[in-house]
């Protein structure tokens, strides 16, 4: 959502081999909507995302930023999700083919 400045729910399924994260639509449908490249980014969690009017008032956002230096933001839905999200895409983005 951050190109388009809105928000959509998305199904993501984190591989290690090859080491990405494919989004779905939710919905259904076997075939991805896109794929994130993991190995060599850098993911963190976000506490303030300026030019957006969508404010993390629960501390849910976080950023991975690829290796090609393309940035996606996205939204967990709880703290905790966040952190798992987070340890799992690192461990990937480390140990992934």
């Amino acid at each position: 959502g951050h190109r388009r400045k809105n928000w959509k729910v998305r199904k993501f399924v984190l591989r290690d081999d090859p080491a990405y994260l494919h989004y779905y639509d939710p919905a259904g449908g076997e075939e991805p909507l896109g794929a994130i490249h993991l190995r060599g980014c850098v993911v963190t969690a976000v506490e303030d995302m300026p030019d957006t009017k969508k404010h993390d008032d629960e501390n849910i956002l976080f950023e991975i930023i690829t290796a090609n230096e393309i940035h996606y933001y996205l939204q967990a839905a709880s703290s905790s999700e966040r952190t798992e999200w987070i340890k799992a895409i690192q461990t990937v983005a480390r140990t992934g083919k």
